[in-house]
């Protein structure tokens, strides 16, 4: 069907009243005098006539405009179950096919949001993670808005906590917990029961993020039971440690009850020119297993640090007397407070680590470098190299306790670097140089 402009139409029903309001002066003009009595009678029929037509036209419109606005204020309130029909093909229903369209634009988008609502709230009524959201109230105190049910069975016996006030909830709680969340930031801690022994203690851990909703600051408090987990962990732990300790007394004991009962032998037949090398051997053997042994002593066994303010051109030109490494230029007084024997020896763990790198990937001793920078609030010290770097999975496992990619390897090195490093308040990553060869990068506090 072809389409009639709104404007046509309107035209096609006031043109009655037009034909008319031209006519009717010349009849008047017929039966009376011509005068200002014609004309003020035909300006006033013509001004009724068109008032009376102009509304008769526009109804339609006038109650087409009060169905959209009232279908607005729905959409407003969230109802999407009904709509607007009018007849005909003008612009006005090119209006209403389009306002229809919204509709079901924002009724299928408003089902996806319940559905979703619907599922994140599952997710997290049924997560073990307890979950507080805590917002202040009018009287400036922390309340609970929101928990779920692992929060509930926590902390309130499966009671609802939603307008509970912080402080009166944690009067309850154990003191841990209540020291956890005072000192603000993430931890962990361990509640232990009472009269209970070490092994009845439960290890949890507490995150809190700050934010604003509904334009006010919110935060939400996320604790998590780690016992179960640390604990299938640790037996873990404890397994490869069994298993690499055996390894290494196997690979040192078998050569040295071998090479005993050889020297026996050759003192029974009195042929004692090779007992000098035997003596030898086995002294070498039982010194590396002592040193395979200090070494796990030692990472069981660090101590805290004894922080002393260290200059680093003077601290890194002691280190350069022990192992060669290129230095770049910065500040002469630039300064940290450190433990200089333990950072001395996490330093020589990654130097001779680079140094190794390098000589394997067939680079000399100046393809090691050390770099230092002064960051807002951080001191950054790389060690780089020129090996051929490591592929993701020895990246995500380098700094674990026990696990080495070398054919003698402890493990140790790096895990004991990582062990000072974060005793000394700063954190370590490793990452892959884009020209090949591998970055070390320790960070530091530094005011």
């Amino acid at each position: 069907m072809r389409s009639r402009s709104f404007t046509f139409k309107l035209f096609l029903r006031l043109l009655p009243v037009l034909a008319l309001a031209a006519a009717f002066p010349w009849l008047l003009a017929y039966w009376l005098d011509r005068g200002w009595v014609v004309a003020l009678l035909s300006a006033l029929l013509l001004m009724a006539l068109m008032w009376w037509a102009l509304r008769r036209a526009t109804a339609p419109v006038r109650s087409l405009l009060r169905a959209l606005a009232g279908t607005t204020s729905s959409y407003r309130d969230g109802e999407y179950n009904f709509g607007v029909h009018w007849r005909g093909n003008d612009e006005l229903a090119q209006l209403v096919r389009a306002h229809g369209e919204l509709g079901e634009v924002l009724r299928e988008q408003r089902q996806a949001l319940v559905q979703r609502e619907l599922l994140l709230d599952t997710m997290v009524q049924n997560t073990p993670v307890a979950m507080l959201l805590l917002g202040n109230g009018g009287d400036g105190v922390q309340r609970v808005t929101f928990s779920n049910t692992a929060a509930r069975k926590l902390l309130h016996g499966g009671w609802k906590l939603e307008g509970k006030r912080l402080h009166e909830l944690l009067e309850s709680m154990p003191e841990e917990l209540r020291n956890a969340i005072a000192r603000g930031g993430d931890c962990l801690f361990a509640v232990r029961e009472a009269d209970g022994d070490e092994d009845d203690e439960q290890i949890y851990h507490l995150s809190r993020r700050s934010f604003h909703l509904n334009g006010r600051p919110h935060e939400l408090l996320l604790l998590r039971l780690l016992t179960a987990e640390l604990r299938r962990q640790e037996v873990q732990t404890w397994k490869k440690v069994i298993r690499v300790i055996s390894h290494e007394l196997n690979n040192s004991l078998a050569p040295i009850a071998s090479l005993a009962h050889s020297g026996a032998e050759l003192v029974r037949r009195g042929k004692t020119e090779r007992l000098e090398d035997i003596f030898a051997t086995v002294e070498e053997r039982a010194r590396h297993l002592e040193g395979f042994i200090r070494g796990y002593a030692r990472f069981a066994k660090l101590p805290q640090p004894q922080l002393q303010t260290v200059v680093w051109k003077q601290f890194l030109h002691g280190l350069q007397q022990q192992i060669g490494f290129r230095m770049a230029e910065f500040p002469d007084e630039l300064c940290s407070r450190i433990d200089p024997a333990q950072f001395s020896q996490a330093l020589l763990n990654l130097l001779k680590n680079a140094h190794e790198a390098s000589a394997d990937n067939g680079a000399g001793d100046n393809a090691v470098e050390v770099r230092l920078a002064q960051l807002p609030h951080w001191l950054r010290i790389e060690v780089l190299d020129r090996g051929s770097g490591m592929n993701e999975a020895v990246l995500q496992n380098a700094l674990m306790p026990f696990y080495s990619t070398k054919r003698n390897g402890t493990g140790l090195g790096l895990a004991l670097t990582r062990e000072i490093i974060e005793a000394h308040g700063g954190r370590i990553a490793l990452q892959n140089r884009k020209d090949g060869g591998l970055c070390v990068a320790i960070l530091l506090p530094h005011d």
